[in-house]
């Protein structure tokens, strides 16, 4: 499956931006995730959204901020960002998993098929 992710942008601290990652093919079949990379750091969770259940799960920095969902009609996922902040600057992707639903994590070695990202990046 190949991504595309889009939506971002430069903002001011405490404004929103929705991304959006659109997928080749049909998604339902799997867990879908959104990561993020800072400049000279690790690619870092920040949420993912369960296949059939649609449980979502988030990073302890993005809780209450973020909202992720997801469109299989539309073979895409999305991140609601609000309240943004400095500190959120990163490439954002948007990646897939095809664990059992006991063995998806946050971790990113169980997801693939990055694509390129979205740049955001929010001033103070």
């Amino acid at each position: 499956v190949q991504l595309q992710a889009s939506g971002g942008g430069p903002v001011q601290a405490g404004d929103s931006l929705r991304l959006s990652c659109a997928a080749s093919e049909r998604t339902f079949n799997y867990h879908m995730g959104w990561f993020h990379q800072a400049p000279r750091k690790e690619r870092e969770f920040v949420a993912f959204i369960r296949r059939g259940s649609g449980t979502t799960y988030y990073a302890d920095s993005v809780k209450g901020r973020f909202t992720i969902s997801r469109d299989n009609a539309k073979n895409s996922v999305y991140l609601q960002m609000n309240r943004l902040k400095p500190e959120d600057t990163a490439v954002y992707y948007c990646a897939v998993s095809t664990l059992a639903s006991g063995s998806v994590s946050s971790s990113p070695l169980g997801w693939r098929s990055w694509g390129q990202g979205t740049q955001v990046t929010v001033s103070s």
